[in-house]
């Protein structure tokens, strides 16, 4: 009798479907250990990519910046002190006075390519960039300058660039109907992180709002921004590139974008700007490590565009390593329903075997994606997967119906992921009305089905 009980639970355990429900969730999240390894390993890719990015860009030339043109005034200034005796004394103090353009218009027209690297490609471009504008006349009145104290033959035009190799040319700048040499600064004094300077002998008119203009053939990676430092700062660029994306905290006015080329015009009021137009050393909002005027180029005063390269497997296939745990319960259900309704046994080995087939799969789809893209890698790693289950459901069920079924399902599965994955204002609807679907699918076949399965023992009495 003893021997009959335990004969009798070893087979309900055996066949108890609960049982076996409970072994195929617990082999799915065993399953989501390599799932983890491998999206580890897209990363590892991806950090690769970056490195060789910054290689290239390190040799082409990197993210390029814009900024200027300022005018800057040496001014003498006298500043009285007060000893501990109450003696006065003086001293002459040498400060800058910094006037900004009224006008600031730039012309940008952009030529971005391809570079490669072995597997590895990033974005580099080539420029031609037309300035042109006016200084503000200098304010007297409020700020107290006496102009008899500015060193108008001292005076210069500072433009900053944040990669100097990107210079293609010697560039010159036209002053009031004059031509100037442009020179790079290495003082300590910089306005800019590199400093571009113009020098120029004002004394004779004495008048700052003088028009200026200047072209520079620029070559960077990435990004082309600018500096919104004009009263009233218009930029109008154009290129050959169907995916840009538009930088900072303004975006263009106008834009037109096709599949292989963009246009867009940018207009900002001084209003958007976090300094005046006009403003003196001790006045500076933002200093230096030497006490000297550094503006801060940041988000809140630059503009431009950024590259995007078209497909990024890296993304793409990290998103599909996350749908990972998704598809191998899916797939375990489906592969579940279908032994019951084909009344075969599947041993939890075949699962296991089967998961694993899955879980190699987002290995193929990484080293395809490298050498194809990711939307031919998708294609031919669902495709042996799929062909893969189906010919060992074939060998394992001994009948084509059931195999090809299930062979189905997965290529609906796959289909369904790849659809998440290329939507993105629309994925989220996409993906849980497609969920709904299948859990819907799979309450009406639970129906269908007997749950209180027998063991042969219980059949016999």
């Amino acid at each position: 009798m003893l021997q009959e009980n335990l004969t009798k639970t070893v087979n309900w355990f055996r066949e108890s479907i609960l049982i076996k429900l409970c072994f195929i969730g617990m082999l799915t999240l065993v399953l989501l250990i390599p799932s983890v390894l491998l999206q580890d390993l897209v990363r590892e890719r991806q950090q690769r990519q970056g490195e060789v990015v910054t290689e290239i860009s390190d040799k082409w030339s990197g993210e390029q910046l814009l900024e200027g043109p300022i005018l800057v005034l040496p001014y003498l200034k006298t500043i009285a002190e007060k000893n501990e005796k109450g003696v006065v004394t003086y001293k002459e103090d040498l400060q800058n006075i910094y006037i900004l353009p009224e006008e600031l218009n730039i012309d940008s027209k952009v030529n971005p390519e391809t570079l490669h690297r072995g597997i590895f490609e990033t974005v580099v471009y080539n420029s031609n960039i037309s300035v042109n504008g006016k200084f503000s006349a200098l304010e007297l009145k409020k700020s107290g300058i006496d102009p008899k104290l500015v060193l108008w033959n001292k005076a210069k035009v500072v433009i900053g660039l944040s990669d100097l190799k990107g210079l293609k040319n010697n560039p010159s700048m036209m002053l009031g109907g004059k031509p100037y040499e442009i020179e790079p600064e290495f003082t300590q004094a910089k306005l800019f992180q590199n400093n571009l300077i113009t020098l120029i002998d004002l004394s004779t008119d004495q008048n700052t709002a003088i028009p200026f203009s200047f072209n520079m053939d620029l070559r960077g990676s990435s990004e082309l921004n600018f500096f919104h430092l004009g009263k009233t700062t218009t930029l109008k660029m154009e290129g050959k590139w169907g995916d840009p994306s538009f930088t900072g905290r303004y975006l263009p006015e106008e834009r037109n974008i096709t599949n292989d080329s963009f246009k867009a015009t940018w207009k900002i009021p001084h209003f958007n700007r976090s300094f005046p137009q006009q403003w003196m050393d001790k006045e500076a909002l933002t200093t230096s490590e030497n006490n000297k005027p550094y503006i801060s180029a940041n988000n809140d005063n630059t503009f431009g565009v950024r590259f995007i390269l078209p497909v990024d497997q890296y993304q793409k296939t990290m998103r599909s390593a996350k749908y990972a745990i998704l598809i191998i319960l899916l797939t375990f259900l489906s592969l579940f329903f279908t032994e019951l309704l084909n009344k075969k046994k599947i041993h939890l080995l075949h699962y296991a075997l089967i998961g694993a087939a899955m879980i190699i799969y987002y290995a193929l789809l990484l080293s395809f994606s490298e050498q194809f893209g990711f939307n031919i890698a998708y294609l031919i790693a669902s495709a042996a997967t799929i062909v893969l289950i189906i010919f060992f459901l074939l060998g394992l069920l001994k009948s084509k119906k059931p195999a090809l079924v299930f062979g189905i399902i997965l290529s609906v599965f796959y289909a369904f992921i790849f659809v998440i994955i290329q939507l993105q204002d629309f994925s989220l609807l996409f993906g849980s009305v497609g969920l709904f679907i299948i859990i819907a699918t799979m309450m009406y076949l639970s129906t269908k089905l007997n749950w209180e399965r027998k063991s042969a023992s219980e059949i016999q009495e």
